[in-house]
């Protein structure tokens, strides 16, 4: 065992973030910690990356009983941690940022020399081709996450904490990133990974410990786990219980439908469905399979080649994105921080800029914003210090929140819902899935693309499978269950019975 925590204790004010948490390590293995906000996971990080000091309990490296009292404590041990948020100074050089306050020397001079020779062969290692003497703010997200990791491997820890390391990434960089952690484990460093997301927690680490209510509550091989049992352990009920009930469905009429006939462009290939109030209709289909391209047809984003939507107001595609708020249709995206949020403004901010461009009277929102803004965020129980802290300090599930709530601001008719619930924690998914509820209770057109299984499965009335672009099959009712969609998403063709 490498590391083994016992009892730790760690309260603040009224605030119990652990309670008795204890957990083993094994050597060589990516053990994944995961559990809803606040269940003490990132508390239990800090402690043994020397940030956070317990109230109580004890930390077993190798067999003997450390107190890691500071980071610098915790470094000389051989821990390591990457923060979920960067912490890499932009104006300065790549190499600049992996030597902070550990700069090789020369005859008294910082010598660059010595620290691309010392960094060469690691930066190889992670695939990272950049300048190193260019400023990190002219890399991708991805790019500097790399060079974040490859802070922490210069020091060459024993054991490497990683706390959302892929937050901000998109798929591609997701699978560059684990591809990296791979290697490094085969070559003998341990990991605790620490994650929202379920599908790749189950991809990634070998071990797998589930925490709520500041203890650990589960602890067990990835490969003796199912994704619900974590959900289970996670929030203390059977997975069906995130999915609030359905609302009495609407008595079936014409008015108020979407309707999409032969839609083609990109991927897609003559898509046509219709959509009516009141329910949620799912898309599902691997990555490349023309969900998102639909999605932003139907938004104005993407131009199709053929093709043609009439919406619940008796009019066809949006021009562009600005025409399509106007309308009453609006779009969430699977990448919140790239296409949903300006992170570097306020809460307010980024709830008002929607109405205030959509909107004629959108100024007078502004000169009323403070009060909108907080029943807003009241609404959508977004946790925050404050209205006018900037998006980029507020947890995934909260980010989420706000770029839900900005729309709701304009009253939608048409909800174009791309993987909403991807990197929130349970608890958020939880709190989305009734807003999704609530849309479609309302009388909304609802459209939710997934790449979770389970969610589609709890959350949709029906679901269509988008297979080479084409609509391959519907789902619905009795009919809809995991092995049918999986084998309909991945194959095109319906599951034998």
């Amino acid at each position: 065992m490498l590391v083994s925590v016992r009892d730790l204790g760690k309260r603040y004010g009224g605030v119990v973030a652990l309670d008795g948490m204890s957990l083993d390590v094994r050597r060589g293995q990516i053990h994944a910690v995961v559990g809803e906000n606040g269940a003490g996971k990132s508390t239990l990080m800090k402690v043994l990356a020397g940030i956070v000091r317990p109230d109580h309990g004890t930390i077993v490296l190798e067999g003997e009983t450390v107190a890691i009292d500071s980071p610098q404590a915790a470094r000389r041990r051989g821990i390591g941690i990457v923060h979920q948020e960067l912490s890499l100074f932009p104006q300065r050089s790549v190499l600049a940022n992996l030597f902070v306050n550990r700069e090789p020397t020369r005859a008294g001079v910082i010598s660059l020399r010595a620290m691309e020779e010392r960094s060469r062969d690691l930066l190889a290692q992670l695939g990272l081709h950049v300048d190193v003497r260019a400023p990190v703010e002219g890399l991708s997200i991805g790019e500097r996450q790399l060079v974040e990791l490859c802070r922490v491997l210069l020091e060459q820890p024993r054991l490497l904490i990683l706390d959302e390391p892929n937050s901000a990434l998109n798929e591609r960089e997701t699978n560059r990133l684990f591809a990296v952690l791979d290697h490094l484990c085969r070559t003998g460093i341990t990991m605790l990974y620490v994650s929202h997301r379920l599908e790749e927690v189950f991809a990634i680490a070998h071990r797998v410990t589930v925490t709520r209510g500041g203890r650990a509550v589960l602890t067990q091989d990835r490969d003796r786990l199912t994704i619900p049992e974590v959900i289970e352990a996670m929030i203390g009920a059977p997975p069906d219980a995130l999915f609030p009930p359905s609302p009495p469905r609407c008595p079936e009429s014409e008015a108020g439908k979407l309707v999409v006939r032969d839609l083609s462009g990109g991927p897609l290939r003559g898509v046509a469905f219709a959509a009516r109030p009141g329910e949620v209709v799912g898309f599902a289909g691997i990555e490349g399979a023309g969900t998102a391209n639909l999605l932003a047809m139907l938004f104005g984003r993407e131009r199709p080649r053929s093709g043609e939507a009439v919406f619940p107001d008796g009019r066809g595609l949006p021009h562009d994105t600005t025409a399509a708020a106007r309308r009453g249709i609006c779009l969430v995206p699977a990448d919140r921080r790239r296409h949903g949020l300006m992170l570097d403004k306020s809460i307010v901010f980024n709830l008002g800029h929607v109405v205030f461009g959509a909107r004629r009277g959108g100024l007078a929102w502004y000169s009323r914003h403070e009060a909108r803004a907080r029943r807003q965020i009241a609404r959508m129980r977004i946790h925050a210090a404050s209205p006018d802290v900037p998006a980029n300090q507020l947890s995934g599930g909260n980010q989420q929140k706000v770029v839900i709530g900005k729309w709701l601001e304009i009253s939608p008719k048409v909800f174009l819902l791309d993987d909403p619930t991807r990197g929130v924690d349970v608890g958020a998914k939880r709190e989305i899935y009734g807003l999704i509820r609530e849309m479609a209770a309302a009388g909304g057109v609802v459209l939710f693309a997934s790449t979770e299984l389970l969610e589609l499965i709890g959350l949709c009335d029906r679901i269509l499978v988008l297979y080479q672009g084409r609509i391959a099959g519907e789902l619905t009712g009795d009919s809809i269950d995991n092995r049918a969609l999986l084998h309909l998403i991945n194959t095109g063709e319906a599951h034998p019975q």
